[in-house]
């Protein structure tokens, strides 16, 4: 796939559960977000389109229903906005991100075990 289409916060909390549990109907969208959120079916349905629209989404009318599965993949998207954030804050530098995460103690001590953790692993696999 080329670029990746723009996505915001609130599609992205729709391709949050497309990517969960498609292929999905327009209904079970809906149902679950009106849960989470106080936007009304219309505003879902709204964001459900624009994202048809951006080539995020694909449907699939079956009888009445409308069935909808993901045109960008989930990891290939947070990949794509981890770097971009990345770059755009930290200039590309992870080691400033964990260090500015330090500093100022965004970082719990389990979050910093999973961190060696992952490190020492990735070390000890000669990955580079």
């Amino acid at each position: 796939m080329g670029q990746l289409p723009q996505i915001s916060e609130a599609e992205y909390e729709v391709m949050k559960i497309v990517w969960q549990s498609a292929p999905i109907s327009t209904n079970e969208i809906t149902d679950r977000l009106v849960k989470m959120t106080s936007w009304s079916p219309k505003t879902i349905q709204t964001l459900i389109k624009r994202l048809v629209t951006k080539g995020a989404l694909t449907y699939e009318k079956k009888g009445r229903v409308f069935v909808y599965t993901p045109l960008v993949e989930e990891d290939t998207y947070l990949d794509e906005k981890s770097n971009s954030f990345l770059k755009q804050y930290f200039d590309g530098d992870i080691t400033a991100m964990v260090s500015s995460y330090l500093k100022h103690d965004k970082l719990s001590e389990d979050e910093i075990e999973q961190l060696y953790t992952l490190l020492s692993d990735r070390s000890a696999k000669g990955d580079s």
